[in-house]
């Protein structure tokens, strides 16, 4: 791949961005690959060493705040024509309302999944405290010679301190899980303005 083809491709990948940072990146890439070739690298040498286009592309878009792509793509869009915005108009009793319930759907969704991990945070908690209580409960079974009360007391703190453990590891599984679940759906909105290859 030459020089040429290079910042064509990254032009290409960047196109839900505005004019002026597409050239800004173009401008920056093609200086850098020209600084690898007076360094004595042959242009397809200094093509490969400054990287993949796709991939540039897509860690650029990553960057971009949201907004911002949002506020791109309505730039670009063409105006409406007149049939267009009667048959918007007409459709919003039905369109609006589908929209915002599929919203509402998939944030009362997200917001279920991280109240669950936070039950299961209390539980852990609720089991750790418990396991403490045990223990702190033995001590005086200790000093009053009650070898089997304090047995029992110190075996449930073992058994119940063993479950904090567990579940604590649980939850942190979870937790994990419902944050890669929020980057997922962030990236499905992302990819409504970027494109679904450049959202990746």
């Amino acid at each position: 791949m030459n020089k040429t083809e290079f910042l064509l491709e990254l032009a290409e990948q960047l196109s839900p961005l505005p004019f002026e940072e597409i050239e800004d990146s173009r401008n920056y890439y093609s200086e850098m690959i020209d600084d690898r070739m007076e360094d004595g690298l042959s242009e397809g040498e200094a093509v490969a060493a400054v990287g993949d286009p796709g991939e540039i592309a897509a860690q650029i878009l990553a960057e971009v705040p949201l907004g911002k792509l949002v506020k791109a793509k309505l730039k670009s869009r063409p105006a409406l024509r007149a049939w267009e915005i009667v048959l918007l108009v007409l459709g919003s009793p039905v369109w609006i309302p589908l929209l915002a319930a599929a919203l509402i759907i998939i944030l009362a969704v997200y917001l279920v999944i991280w109240s669950l991990v936070l039950s299961l945070c209390a539980a852990d908690l609720s089991l750790a405290a418990s396991a403490a209580a045990c223990v702190a409960a033995a001590v005086p079974f200790a000093v009053g010679g009650r070898l089997a009360v304090l047995a029992f007391a110190l075996g449930a703190g073992l058994i119940l301190a063993g479950l904090a453990v567990l579940l604590f590891l649980g939850c942190k599984r979870a937790a994990k899980a419902s944050l890669w679940l929020g980057k997922v759906i962030l990236r499905g909105i992302r990819s409504c303005f970027i494109g679904k290859e450049a959202a990746k």
